[in-house]
């Protein structure tokens, strides 16, 4: 019997096509059943029928939403950016300007822009300027970047892209993309409902049909969950959150531009230290800021804190590795600065290797990958004078612990310690993860490794304080004893002088009143007793005036009463 190869008629071909599909709709209703439950484990369950699903039929459009929603209630965001990042506004405007130049970009974009099927008008604000990103947050930017998130029709793949890609990138910290998407998916679920309401009669509004608009394709939540527009309020209050943070920052960024460092370190303290949380990229870009608002006031220990803080939520980040390294180098801590000067060269040579900057490509970074060439070229011999400086002698032995700590020089005991107990409230290391409680992660997993960098770097930074106060303080107690050494000198010198004083002034006293006195007149008589009489007078009127003299340096000013017939005795 001779061996046939298998082929499939039109009827068989028919049947599989038809199995399929059946199996993809099975997996897809399993899949709305266990996400319903809000469970984390019956989602992640979910989450496998949704991929298999979609390993039969890669463009279904119900199984991509549900996917993308089960991402997001398992806060796996990154994988939902990457899912969905060809919506990003920012990573859209980035490949556009990449494409072309600036104003063939522009002409790109008008081209493709389309803000709802109904509508044809559209503003063209934008400018074309390349903001950098030290700058406040521009209206016009914003703009730019809605129109550029409204680039996709979303007839035709869905609102709910929006919704979900909003959510997510608020999470990872891109706020302005969180903004513009959330307001995109609010507009065309707007548009979508005054189109579908047009040949609805009175009857037909109902909560019921406003949960179909505005959440399509959704799992209805289960008895006693709450009011059926809970994830459009939950957008609104999102939205809200956002746009409070964007304001906040914005005068932060205001202030430093224009040398209010003091009111630039209290608008961003606000934000790092609000009682909602906020996301990690978000955090990590004001710790930054705030980091160079404190490096221009002076305070040196809190900005090696912020930047510490910038480095433990995102290693990668250029900026905070840079600013740190030129801070140590400011206080004359030449290895610690070499150390972060050669982990930012490994970075760059990493980027250049990789034709490509560290992270994701929605990451947002401080600087463009044509700049690393220069920077690194830069960096090398920046690096060779710091270690020639290291070879001649100037190693950690000579570090500016005032500038450190933030005292003058010539300060005393009582401004160091001061100055000492309020820098070891802040950064003693056991409050040195206080602010991940304040941070909304990424992804979860990554807490660990974040704490660990966090402690480190913290304790560095600690131990780096005690070494700088008990250097102050050994050169405020030398300072002290030489003081009180000068002192005594002092004071001897001085007793001395008014003892030669005290000594000389009898004397010259005794002298000037012997030379005042008259001297008597000899006596010639011829009576034998009158020269005892005038020898015995003498010798009293000697030894009163000693009298006399002791009692005026005494100070006894009073009159003595005296009874002159004794002198005849």
């Amino acid at each position: 019997m001779a061996v046939t190869s298998p082929c499939l008629s039109s009827n068989e071909k028919k049947h599989w096509w038809l199995s399929n599909r059946k199996i993809v709709d099975k997996y897809i209703k399993d899949a709305r059943n266990l996400i319903a439950t809000q469970e984390q484990s019956e989602v992640a369950s979910a989450l496998n029928l949704l991929e298999a699903a979609l390993a039969l039929s890669p463009r279904l459009e119900q199984a991509l939403e549900l996917k993308a929603k089960s991402l997001l209630y398992l806060r796996r965001f990154k994988d939902v950016a990457d899912m969905l990042q060809d919506y990003i506004p920012s990573l859209k405007m980035a490949s556009d300007d990449s494409a072309g130049s600036e104003n063939s970009s522009q002409q790109l974009s008008r081209e493709r822009v389309k803000l709802l099927s109904t509508s044809s008008n559209s503003s063209e604000d934008s400018d074309g300027r390349d903001y950098p990103s030290f700058k406040c947050f521009s209206v016009s930017d914003l703009k730019k970047k809605v129109m550029a998130g409204l680039c996709k029709n979303g007839d035709k793949e869905g609102q709910w892209r929006y919704v979900v890609l909003g959510q997510a990138c608020c999470h990872l910290g891109l706020m302005e993309d969180a903004m513009a998407l959330l307001q995109t998916g609010k507009r065309l679920a707007s548009a979508a409902f005054r189109r579908e309401s047009i040949c609805w009669s009175d009857d037909s509004f109902s909560l019921s049909n406003f949960h179909e608009i505005f959440a399509p394709n959704a799992p209805s939540p289960p008895r006693g969950s709450g009011p059926l527009l809970s994830e459009s309020e939950n957008v609104s209050q999102l939205l809200a959150h956002i746009k409070l943070l964007l304001r906040r920052r914005t005068a932060a960024i205001a202030a430093l531009d224009a040398g209010l460092y003091s009111e630039a370190i209290r608008h961003f303290s606000k934000i790092v230290d609000g009682r909602r949380a906020a996301p990690q990229g978000f955090l990590a870009e004001c710790y930054m800021h705030r980091a160079a608002a404190f490096k221009s006031a002076g305070r040196i220990a809190e900005s090696l804190a912020d930047c510490n803080r910038t480095l433990a939520l995102d290693p990668s980040c250029i900026h905070a590795l840079d600013t740190r390294a030129s801070l140590f180098e400011t206080v004359r801590c030449l290895p610690d600065s070499l150390h972060d000067l050669e982990h930012l060269k490994l970075l760059y040579n990493t980027i250049l290797r990789d034709r490509k900057l560290p992270g994701p490509a929605w990451k947002r970074h401080n600087v463009r990958y044509r700049e690393i060439p220069g920077k690194l070229c830069a960096l090398t011999t920046k690096i060779q004078e710091l270690k020639q400086r290291v070879a001649s002698g100037e190693n950690g032995n000579n570090v500016d612990y005032y500038s450190l700590i933030g005292l003058r020089r010539g300060c005393s005991r009582s401004e160091l310690e001061r100055a000492h107990l309020l820098l070891c409230l802040r950064h003693k290391p056991d409050k040195s993860t206080s602010f991940i409680e304040r941070c909304e992660l990424a992804d979860d997993r990554d807490l660990d490794s974040i704490r660990d960098r966090a402690k480190m770097s913290a304790l560095l930074l600690y131990r780096l304080i005690q070494k700088g106060y008990s250097s102050v303080m050994s050169t405020i107690m030398e300072e002290e004893a030489a003081e009180k050494q000068r002192k005594k000198a002092a004071a001897a010198l001085q007793a001395a002088q008014a003892a030669i004083q005290i000594q000389q002034t009898p004397e010259s006293e005794s002298k000037q009143k012997s030379e005042l006195k008259p001297k008597p007149k000899p006596e010639v008589s011829s009576v034998k007793t009158t020269p005892s009489n005038n020898v015995f007078q003498g010798v009293f009127c000697r030894d009163l005036t000693v009298v006399g003299n002791l009692l005026s340096q005494v100070g006894f000013n009073r009159p003595i009463p005296m009874k002159y017939e004794a002198l005849s005795c």
